[in-house]
């Protein structure tokens, strides 16, 4: 596989792991992240598989009885927005493309780099709070847990 964005432009996601993944995006400089972001067909196609991974990679037996929405948006280049919701009720998790109507328990805001770093594990997200790389609005607690219900790839 060629290496940078070209590389990822490249992959074929239903044959990469998760592990995979995550060393692809530490091999990523913020410049190579953002430079990702500004094509519309590669950004939403990375976005929406990270997101369908998100319901495979849920940890059920660490959410017990959490009933919570939470909504991402992750902002790019030229003020693009992607929108995706995450909703964990009775211990599963369903992704939603785009902005409900339902109010969600927390909405976490964060530029591109930011994101892919994070659900990449190659991120700190209690740092990234204190940075202010993550924006949060609402239930801070469960901001500061979410990575508990889910595998994170280590790189």
């Amino acid at each position: 596989m060629a290496g940078g964005v070209d590389g990822l432009a490249e992959l074929d996601f239903a044959r990469v792991t998760p592990e995979e993944f995550a060393r692809i995006v530490k091999g990523l400089s913020a410049r190579e992240i953002a430079e990702l972001a500004q094509d519309a067909a590669l950004r939403e196609r990375v976005l929406d598989e990270v997101f369908d991974r998100m319901e495979r990679q849920f940890r059920p037996e660490a959410a017990s009885s959490l009933n919570a929405l939470v909504r991402w948006r992750i902002t790019g280049a030229d003020d693009a927005e992607a929108c995706y919701e995450t909703l964990i009720a009775d211990r599963a998790c369903t992704v939603h493309k785009g902005r409900t109507e339902a109010a969600p328990r927390v909405t976490l805001t964060l530029k591109d780099v930011e994101f892919l770093k994070l659900v990449s594990g190659n991120a700190n997200p209690i740092q990234m709070f204190f940075t202010r790389k993550v924006k949060l609005q609402g239930d801070v607690t469960l901001a500061a847990t979410l990575t508990r219900y889910f595998d994170i790839p280590k790189a």
